[in-house]
């Protein structure tokens, strides 16, 4: 897909402030004459995440493809009745691929849209050519009603969470389940409900929850990432070890912080590439150099699909009876991190990771990150206009 306009850029993340998830799409002058649309990676992602389509579990040629008959394409004042063509060609790979009916009638080409989905509908509109910013500001337009319900479910979902956890509070202090930092979430988590998994979507109905102590007020964990193998010098986390690692006991680990503010005592250090948009990590040892890397947009993908709305869960902890247990005081509510601004914190060293890597005396490779961290000063940036809750 091509880059978007600063014009196209704005109304994106109007989008995105008004709660609406969504993916593009850009039909060239082939796709528009020809009827196809390439459904590359992010088109696939978004279908799949949404429970729409699954592209990998498609079989080849017509008689599987897939149609979705509420479909609407919607513009300033009207809803469009469309349909939805979801298939795999019998070519060698099969490249997976959509369509919309009537789509010619509403799109230049290379025109940028917006899919999204609600209520078992998928909705797209013309972001080039609308004016997005001025429609969202009306009432009767399609477009508002449509975001206007995305906000209201979004808002559900966040009070029916906050009574949740307001009735934890009632019932006494959450005893502990483990030890260690993550205690304080996996204690809330189980009574809440939620099974434990190591799934990467946000954990009560697309909220986040992030937990801790309160006398934690260092950096926050944002998310885990390993770096882009493929793409990396070294190609895995026992490589970066045994580069980098020291003995402490009987393990064999490397526990440290790495920024682009400063090298660290191992001689690591964080760089930013924007015209590869990568991020680099490298060594000072110049046999070594750069070492691993991560691809800027993935990493902003990350972060918009686990921080897409976040409940920020503050606890007091005590012991009863020689146990931990955590008594929940307050939480802060944000919403649509800016993903440009998230670029900019790791060039300024606000946002951080850590390598939790360690190999134990069975030779046993273990990787708890790369944790993703921001400074309390960057998380007032990234995340603007928070909402403080109290539990109490």
């Amino acid at each position: 897909m091509r880059k978007l306009t600063n014009q196209e850029i704005s109304k994106v993340k109007e989008l995105s402030n008004h709660s609406i998830p969504f993916t593009l799409v850009e039909p060239t002058k082939t796709a528009l004459k020809k009827s196809i649309i390439d459904a590359i990676a992010p088109v696939r992602t978004f279908f799949t995440e949404q429970n729409i389509h699954n592209y990998d579990l498609q079989n080849k040629g017509p008689d599987y493809k897939v149609i979705i008959e509420d479909t609407f394409i919607l513009t300033k004042n009207k809803k469009i009745k469309s349909k939805t063509s979801l298939y795999r060609p019998k070519t060698k790979k099969g490249d997976p691929r959509i369509w919309f009916k009537e789509l010619p009638k509403y799109s230049n080409a290379n025109d940028i849209f917006a899919i999204t989905y609600l209520d078992s509908c998928i909705y797209l509109f013309n972001i080039t050519q609308l004016d997005i910013l001025e429609i969202l500001k009306g009432e009767s337009s399609p477009i508002k009603k449509l975001a206007k319900s995305f906000l209201d479910n979004s808002n559900n979902i966040a009070d029916e969470l906050l009574e949740k956890l307001r009735e934890i509070v009632k019932a006494g202090a959450i005893k502990a389940i483990r030890t260690g930092d993550t205690a304080v979430g996996h204690a809330i988590e189980s009574a809440l409900g939620i099974e434990q998994n190591s799934d990467k979507k946000p954990d009560y109905k697309g909220i986040e929850l992030k937990s801790s102590r309160a006398k934690n007020t260092t950096r926050k964990n944002l998310f885990a990432q390993v770096s882009d193998w493929g793409k990396s010098k070294l190609k895995s986390s026992e490589e970066i070890l045994n580069n980098f690692g020291y003995h402490r006991g009987s393990d064999f680990k490397l526990y440290c912080t790495v920024s682009s503010k400063v090298v660290n005592s191992q001689g690591l250090s964080l760089k930013i590439n924007l015209e590869e948009d990568l991020l680099i990590e490298y060594s000072n040892n110049p046999k070594i150099g750069e070492f691993a890397v991560w691809t800027l947009t993935n990493l902003k993908s990350r972060l918009l699909e686990k921080h897409n709305e976040t409940f920020w869960i503050n606890a007091e902890s005590e012991l009863i009876d020689g146990i931990e247990h955590f008594n929940l005081k307050k939480v802060l509510y944000t919403k649509k991190p800016d993903s440009y601004i998230f670029q900019l914190l790791l060039e300024q060293g606000e946002i951080s990771i850590d390598h939790l890597i360690k190999k134990d005396k069975n030779g046993k490779v273990i990787e708890k990150g790369p944790l993703f961290k921001i400074s309390k000063k960057g998380f007032t940036v990234l995340f603007p206009e928070p909402i403080e809750y109290s539990l109490n």
